[in-house]
């Protein structure tokens, strides 16, 4: 495995103090999987890189295990596998010990760069990453990372056999480089989605350590300690909660969404608008001919619910950022309760909207109900990329409230929006101005229409864009 951070901030070998490693030396340890290495390839006052190499030994690695090195019979993927060459745990153990003293924050003999912002470039060559590049960039793009990014083929020789889940990765950012070896340090392990050793209680305090004051702001922290706490999901829920009272906020996020959707519901349920809204999206959806249908946001799988009771649909799929309503959404669907052939037709996956996602290009149809006005505008052009430039699906179903019914609803203050956590509500005409740009830019069909007993003057008060190609 190798790790390559490069710094261009003159002088750069200030790196070596930074990491209390001379560039004029290789720097050993023996690790208990093999060993690590610290070295300098380039060290100039223009620039300077440090390169981290870990050896790690497979046949080692089963040694150490309690019972020999196949207590549960032999097994070749013990000594074959892939953790001599892809960034993992071990690199993070790696970091650790290596460059631990650089992550405290402190610089001994140039104390004044410690907390100082510099230009860093960090290369992985190999990083194993489930859920693909669109994971890789909602973990580390928040953080103020570049990240550029390239999937590696799973065999040069044989392109046919089709491309791995293996990505070469460069990260540039202007930080501390505590903080950047901190992001590393927790962040690996969740990419890759496991780790080689046990984890308890001391791993929620680890990662609250290595956290810092920017995993409870982090937009992906569910998914951060899910996967790091290896989907132990008591360990999860105490992470989390102490990630609440570290971000000085008393209330739950998924419990205050929950409980805004509820507000909402209340405010439209007088014109029974959440019905119509399905019974709108589901007949556009069968109009389209779909049968393969993604849900995207789909909260506590309400959508879903509706389109596994239709005959026509072969398959739907759930997808939202938050692990929480994910939950909600198992519970409410009965899944564990589902008979095979049942089951077999859903699912629900963890994903963000702004981030294409490799897992949606195979879909008939796609559907966004009441989710655009929860993205904060200037996140608009990632989602409309990631929606029509990556997923590219036949039919697209959005709708969104329009914002000129409000003032019929008589609990809305003047100027309120419906949902504390939407972002903007739309005019007729600023949704159809939107719709027929992204329809133009990416070669689709427009109609618009509107969903529920629509006012003479102020229109229907949701609006429904349907985009097919």
């Amino acid at each position: 495995m190798l790790l390559t951070i490069t710094s261009s901030a003159a002088p750069a070998t200030d790196l070596g103090f930074l990491l209390h490693k001379n560039p004029d030396r290789v720097h050993e340890k023996e690790l208990p999987f093999g060993m690590a290495r610290v070295c300098y390839p380039v060290a100039t006052d223009e620039t300077c890189t440090a390169a981290l190499i870990v050896d790690i030994d497979p046949v080692q690695l089963i040694r150490d295990r309690r019972g020999g090195p196949s207590g549960n019979g032999f097994s070749l993927s013990q000594y074959v596998n892939d953790r001599p060459y892809a960034a993992s745990s071990f690199m993070a153990v790696a970091i650790n010990k290596m460059f631990g003293t650089a992550m405290t924050g402190r610089s001994k003999d140039r104390p004044e760069l410690a907390g100082r912002p510099i230009p860093l470039s960090i290369r992985l060559p190999v990083v194993p990453c489930r859920g693909g590049e669109q994971v890789l960039r909602s973990l580390f793009e928040p953080l103020g990372y570049d990240v550029a990014a390239t999937r590696l083929p799973l065999d040069d020789h044989f392109p046919d056999w089709g491309e791995s889940r293996y990505f070469d990765v460069t990260f540039t950012i202007t930080a501390p480089i505590k903080d950047a070896l901190e992001h590393l340090f927790v962040l690996l392990p969740v990419l890759d989605d496991d780790k080689h050793y046990w984890v308890g209680a001391d791993e929620v305090d680890k990662l609250l350590r290595r956290g810092g004051d920017w995993l409870a702001a982090h937009a992906q922290r569910e998914l951060i300690a899910h996967r790091y706490l290896r989907h132990d999901h008591r360990l999860t829920r105490a992470a989390l909660a102490r990630l609440i009272e570290a971000d000085g906020s008393t209330d739950d996020p998924d419990e205050a969404q929950q409980a805004h959707d509820a507000e909402e519901t209340v405010l439209e349920k007088p014109v029974r608008l959440n019905d119509l809204r399905m019974d709108a999206v589901v007949g556009a959806l069968r109009d389209s001919g779909a049968q393969r249908i993604a849900d995207l946001g789909c909260g506590q799988g309400t959508l879903v619910r509706a389109l596994l009771k239709q005959s026509w649909v072969d398959r739907v799929v759930g997808v939202d950022v938050s692990w929480r309503s994910l939950e909600v959404a198992a519970r409410r669907l009965r899944l564990d309760e589902m008979p095979p052939r049942q089951r077999a037709r859903v699912d629900l996956w963890q994903g963000a909207l702004t981030y294409r996602d490799r897992r949606l290009v195979d879909f008939d149809a796609l559907a966004v109900i009441e989710v655009i006005e929860h993205i904060d505008p200037p996140r608009l052009p990632a989602f409309e990329d990631a929606l029509f430039g990556g997923a590219r699906p036949r039919t697209a179903v959005v709708t969104t409230p329009n914002v000129e019914y409000n003032a019929l609803f008589s609990t809305i203050p003047a100027g309120a929006l419906r949902h504390r956590d939407h972002r903007f509500e739309w005019t007729r005409d600023e949704f159809t101005r939107w719709c027929a740009g992204v329809a133009d830019r990416h070669g689709y069909a427009l109609a618009i229409s509107g969903v529920g007993v629509p006012d003479d003057d102020l229109g229907a008060p949701t609006q429904m864009a349907v985009f097919t190609r």
